[in-house]
């Protein structure tokens, strides 16, 4: 028996990089899973970070200036001088800018301000929209600024604020990362940009990752998670921070992937929130919110109403298709219903405050994004 399962755990972790079985032998320098990790190559490993803002060889904890001078100011240069930036109200700051061919491959960030008032946006190859733009916190799948462990393949949330993202992002000529702080604070910004140098397949798409919010819902209304995608790629996963705005359970509403021209009816529609989400029975155990995570979905926070002012119950909730990508080859929308109960057992169409995050891949060039959100709404209230 021990043997059975060492041998499935061991597949397990062959299969985590949903990559992993498509990587051409010429090119290990991305998509590393457990079963590649010995495979030699030639890409280049770089790495940007407060202490090494260009991420050139050799050039890392230079610095004789910065936000922890004072705190070294008895041990000099090389030790911990540069740790974090300070992003001013109102300011963009490039956080990261690489030129040449590759991939990132992690980002790592510990924002210290309003992470709703924190845009990150990155763009590839120096186009001019961004093909990235989410808050900060949404885009870490940590939408309610409120702790909550996340143990997932694309995204680990650790303690205190310790935000990972692991989703494999290639770029064929530049790629650009920046912040911007709408907050009336400055922002205090710890991060890592972790990066290979390498050659890109023709068969390598580029990330992209969307912010919308219906706040509240319109009555009846369908909260459009993705929609206006122009090209051929796959949808890779989906963030949803939940405010419920009524009593009772939120949860039965339906997904929806309308495919390569789909109209009224998709082709894909799944049998309610929870079951999207791979969990089932409202997320219940002894009549309590069950919390989770798992490689591939959870449900990481539930905040519940504190009797005062934290009046409303709210939720944060993961959906990764890393083992079942949605593809498309023309365009892609994708709606979610919210659904709850009223009398005599019929559904009650809700006005939930929902902010999505969609993730997926495609080629460029992508569709013009909608408007981003103004601060008044944007912010969590």
């Amino acid at each position: 028996m021990m043997r059975i399962l060492g041998a499935f755990s061991i597949l397990f972790l062959l299969a985590a990089s949903p990559l992993n079985a498509q990587q051409p032998s010429a090119f290990n320098g991305l998509g590393m899973g457990m079963g590649n990790l010995s495979n030699l190559s030639h890409a280049t490993t770089r790495s940007i970070s407060a202490e090494n803002m260009t991420g050139e060889k050799g050039k890392g904890g230079m610095a004789t200036e910065g936000l922890g001078a004072s705190a070294a100011r008895e041990l000099g240069q090389t030790w911990k001088v540069s740790p974090a930036i300070a992003i001013q109200p109102n300011q963009v700051l490039t956080i990261a800018e690489i030129q040449g061919s590759g991939a990132i491959q992690h980002i790592w960030m510990s924002p210290q301000g309003n992470w709703r008032f924190s845009i990150l946006r990155i763009y590839w190859d120096g186009e001019r929209d961004p093909s990235v733009e989410v808050p900060v916190g949404d885009f870490f799948a940590s939408g309610w600024q409120k702790y909550g462990q996340i143990s997932s393949l694309a995204v680990c949330a650790n303690p205190n604020w310790g935000l990972n993202a692991y989703w494999e992002m290639p770029y064929r000529k530049s790629a650009k990362i920046t912040m911007e702080n709408i907050d009336s604070k400055p922002l205090t910004l710890f991060y890592q940009v972790d990066y290979t140098l390498t050659d890109v397949p023709n068969d390598k798409a580029y990330f992209h990752a969307q912010f919308r919010r219906s706040n509240p819902l319109p009555y009846k209304a369908n909260h459009v998670i993705l929609d206006g995608v122009k090209g051929w790629g796959q949808y890779v996963g989906t963030y949803i921070a939940w405010a419920s705005h009524s009593t009772g359970w939120w949860g039965e509403g339906e997904v929806k992937f309308f495919i390569d021209g789909d109209t009224k009816f998709p082709t894909i529609c799944g049998t309610g929130t929870e079951d999207y989400f791979c969990g089932s029975g409202d997320f219940e155990t002894d009549h309590h919110y069950q919390t989770f995570t798992t490689p591939y979905s959870g449900l990481s926070l539930v905040i519940s109403p504190d009797g005062l002012y934290d009046s409303q119950q709210r939720f944060s909730l993961y959906r990764w298709h890393i083992m079942d990508p949605v593809r498309f080859e023309k365009d892609l929308k994708v709606t979610i219903q919210a659904l709850g109960w009223r009398s005599d057992s019929r559904y009650l169409p809700l006005q939930d405050d929902i902010s999505s995050t969609a993730f997926w891949y495609q080629t460029e060039p992508h569709a013009p994004f909608p408007p981003f959100p103004d601060k008044d709404t944007l912010e969590l209230k």
